[in-house]
């Protein structure tokens, strides 16, 4: 049986268990319905051949533009919109999330968060119409976790600064116009810089990662850097600590505990509905009783993760989030989104494993956010840390 997308009818009232849009604005509502109504009209219709053939689905990319959502607070969202955007694009798709999240979230947050005026005005109104593609390269071949440690250098020659070092990992970045590298400098400070035009610059290599099992509707990249230059310029002016950059990392953190709510939800609608349509021994397999088990399951762990999500919004509002809140979030939701979506996906026996039905896709979304901004072992020793005031990270 092939399932079909809900309807956007269906979808404007989609799964909120404890009444979670009561709490919303008339503004954060409609947010929510035109990030929502993308998904249901552009996102799942198109999606999957994309995902199959492992290509960056630009017919759908330019359109995120007509949203007015690309550089959230530059685009008048609070943080709670900011929250239920990441969580409408991953109930669609992960690929799509991951795009705006990389762009719009880490590489213009990095530039509105820690750059210098003259360098906002030259570079976000572009990024706001998706005229330059932003790309944040941080994570290393042999540096993951311990993203302090990084080995990327920076020295200074004149005007400019010259870049030796590797990246890996790196979300956007092959079809890039800024790709900012973070490296350490001579003196041992941390600094952020912007290579523009990254595929028509000199010591540039940039190589896309196949095989991938996951979000693979997106581009991540090997990045090679041999005697980059880059101009004194575009180093990020207010950045010289791995602290400052932190501060973007915490905002990604804040996206992904919202995506993997989201990626949970909609892995749970499409079950859902599934469940209600299909018929096995005269009936709905939703009036079996193992199948109400995997469905009351999955319901109980989505409303646990809208709940964290939302109280999370209003610290984040309200400013009193650190780092242990930030983790905490990520790795609840992170951990309870692999177990929701293999439930949804079960409850589809062999349906569940072909892309038409969408939860295949949805379900190795969630094993890309276990690992990604942060794992969930070091987001889990993060609060550990907090709680007992002993570091067992190391």
């Amino acid at each position: 049986m092939v399932m079909t997308a809900p309807t956007l009818e269906n979808a404007i009232t989609a799964f909120d268990y404890y009444k979670f849009d009561e709490r919303l604005t008339d503004k954060q509502r409609a947010t929510r319905d035109k990030v929502r109504a993308f998904v249901q009209e552009e996102v799942l219709p198109n999606i999957n051949p994309y995902w199959e053939k492992a290509e960056f689905p630009w017919e759908i990319a330019r359109k995120i533009v007509d949203l007015g959502i690309i550089g959230g607070p530059l685009a008048g969202m609070d943080f709670m919109e900011l929250g239920l955007v990441s969580y409408e694009f991953a109930k669609g798709d992960g690929s799509i999330g991951t795009f705006y999240g990389v762009h719009s979230g880490l590489a213009m947050g990095s530039i509105m968060m820690l750059g210098s005026d003259e360098q906002k005005a030259r570079w976000l109104p572009d990024m706001m119409t998706l005229k330059k593609i932003g790309a944040f390269g941080l994570t290393e071949p042999q540096v993951g976790s311990n993203a302090v440690g990084i080995q990327t250098t920076a020295r200074r020659d004149g005007d400019s600064y010259i870049l030796n070092g590797a990246k890996r990992w790196i979300g956007n970045a092959s079809i890039s116009d800024l790709l900012i590298i973070w490296a350490r400098d001579e003196d041992g400070k941390f600094g952020g810089f912007v290579i523009e035009d990254p595929r028509e610059t000199a010591g540039v290599t940039l190589k896309d990662i196949w095989g991938k099992i996951g979000k693979r509707g997106v581009l991540n990249a090997d990045i090679t850097l041999d005697n980059v230059r880059v101009p004194a310029a575009n180093r990020l002016e207010n950045v010289s600590s791995f602290r400052h950059m932190a501060q973007v990392l915490g905002l990604g953190r804040y996206g992904v505990a919202w995506e993997a709510a989201g990626v949970a939800a909609g892995a749970f609608e499409f079950a859902l509905k599934y469940a209600t349509d299909r018929e096995q021994f005269g009936k709905p397999i939703a009036g079996f009783q193992l199948i109400q088990a995997k469905l009351v399951e999955m319901a109980s762990e989505i409303t646990a993760m809208q709940a964290l999500c939302f109280r999370l919004a209003e610290l984040m509002q309200a400013m009193k989030v650190d780092e242990g809140i930030l983790s905490m979030a990520k790795y609840h939701n992170a951990n309870k989104a692999r177990r929701v979506t293999q439930l949804a996906r079960e409850t589809l026996g062999g349906n569940g494993i072909v892309i038409d039905n969408h939860i295949a896709r949805l379900w190795t979304d969630a094993e890309v956010i276990y690992t990604y901004e942060g794992t969930n072992e070091i987001n889990l020793l993060i609060v550990g840390r907090d709680l007992t005031g002993e570091n067992a990270i190391v």
